[in-house]
């Protein structure tokens, strides 16, 4: 892509009541545009953000068995009405609306009971389970007050995968492996040194506990406590004496740290199934309700968290990743042989399949350099008129101070 040509701008200044810095920052630099509090839109720097976590997200549950769905966004009330679960003052997050015909329908801001009640056409012998299904969906959530930017809105993306089993053993065998399965993926997202599987309440998802995964992060609502072993923690709602025992600890043993959640699992036991009627007939030919599991991974939260986390006061920094692009050629100065150079440069890293976003615009140096660290790419190749006489390539990491010249061979051994 040619910078020229990119279908955003940088900003110097991001909307006066932005506070968050992930929004500021994904602003400034063209990845989002802001619609109104909570509602973004992503724009083409952002949308591939987005689309790399999705692919990385996506591989690690296809290796999990699940299979890739869509479901639709707007719902019928009467399946949240046997859960008790349409009531607004029981959850009060949903967006309603009635159509032209009078019917009431609801914006899904979760889909455990429409997938629950279409799996009952699936779902009746113990030869059709287990069932794994996941999907990148839009949510629609009213909130009371949107802030954090985009890790919290009132429309985001989310992947949401659903689990049926035949019993409660084979239902706690894919919940671990689900486990084990996140932390890599917020491994490969490169969020893993900073992330904990934390113990939590099920809140309006479920009457059980929950694990969240939490990272680290000083713009994160909530509060959890670390023990000092870094394998455990805890969220402050569950933090009290009675748990402390269960899990023979000491409370001394804790730190209090601010972090963001960015995945969540939940065990819905055989309720919600039996609510709506989804039951299987075992080999002894008995009716028996299945059980449910739910999982979710905040796509774009996810992205506002890597920007809160992986940030600097120039602007981004990606890891690579998820970076929009491995690198960002910057030309200096419209010469013809510097111009010669850093388009052969260009044709050849695109014909090797390296994604490249080529500055060649018409600016002066520090406005280029000032945008490459704004949109934060991690490696940025330079070519100039001094370079070019020297037959190499200035190249800079973006977390680093330092800039060092290169041979084309060399330079493109690091990509």
């Amino acid at each position: 892509m040619r910078q020229s040509q990119l279908f955003t701008k940088t900003r110097k200044e991001a909307p006066a009541d932005e506070t968050s810095k992930n929004a500021q920052f994904l602003i400034r630099a063209g990845f989002i545009n802001k619609e109104m509090a909570g509602v973004y839109t992503l724009l083409p720097l952002g949308f591939s953000v987005v689309n790399k976590i999705k692919k990385i997200v996506n591989e690690e549950m296809n290796a999990l068995g699940s299979q890739e769905i869509l479901m639709s966004t707007i719902q019928p009330k009467e399946v949240w009405e046997v859960t008790d679960r349409w009531d607004s003052e029981k959850v009060d997050v949903w967006f309603k609306s009635i159509l032209k015909n009078g019917t009431e329908i609801g914006f899904g801001w979760s889909h455990e009971e429409p997938i629950t009640n279409m799996l009952k056409s699936h779902i009746s012998s113990y030869v059709d389970l287990p069932v794994y299904v996941h999907q990148f969906q839009t949510k629609l959530r009213n909130e009371e007050r949107a802030k954090s930017g985009v890790m919290r809105g009132r429309e985001f993306v989310m992947k949401d995968m659903y689990s049926y089993a035949r019993d409660e053993k084979e239902h706690m065998d894919f919940y671990n492996k689900t486990i084990d399965s996140y932390k890599r993926v917020f491994d490969r997202l490169g969020l893993g040194n900073a992330t904990y599987v934390t113990t939590a309440s099920g809140g309006v998802f479920s009457d059980k506990f929950s694990h969240e995964f939490q990272t680290i992060c000083e713009a994160g609502e909530d509060n959890i406590y670390v023990h000092k072993d870094g394998k455990m923690a805890l969220n402050e709602e569950v933090f009290n004496d009675k748990t402390l025992l269960d899990l023979g600890v000491s409370k001394e043993d804790f730190e209090f740290k601010k972090a963001a959640e960015i995945g969540n699992i939940f065990t819905f036991g055989t309720k919600k199934c039996e609510e709506i009627g989804l039951y299987f007939t075992d080999k002894d030919g008995n009716k028996k309700p299945v059980y449910l599991g739910s999982y979710g991974i905040g796509i774009t939260r996810v992205m506002g968290v890597i920007a809160e986390v992986f940030s600097d006061n120039k602007g981004l920094v990606w890891p690579k990743e998820v970076s929009p692009f491995n690198v960002h050629l910057v030309r200096l100065g419209n010469s013809d042989a510097s111009l010669a150079f850093a388009d052969r440069l260009y044709t050849e890293l695109e014909s090797k399949g390296v994604e490249v976003l080529y500055d060649d615009r018409d600016l002066r140096p520090g406005e280029k350099f000032a945008d490459s660290d704004l949109i934060g790419i991690p490696v940025r190749f330079v070519v100039s008129d001094k370079t070019v006489a020297e037959n190499k390539i200035e190249v800079k990491y973006r977390t680093s101070a330092e800039a060092e010249l290169l041979s084309e061979t060399d330079a493109l051994k690091i990509l």
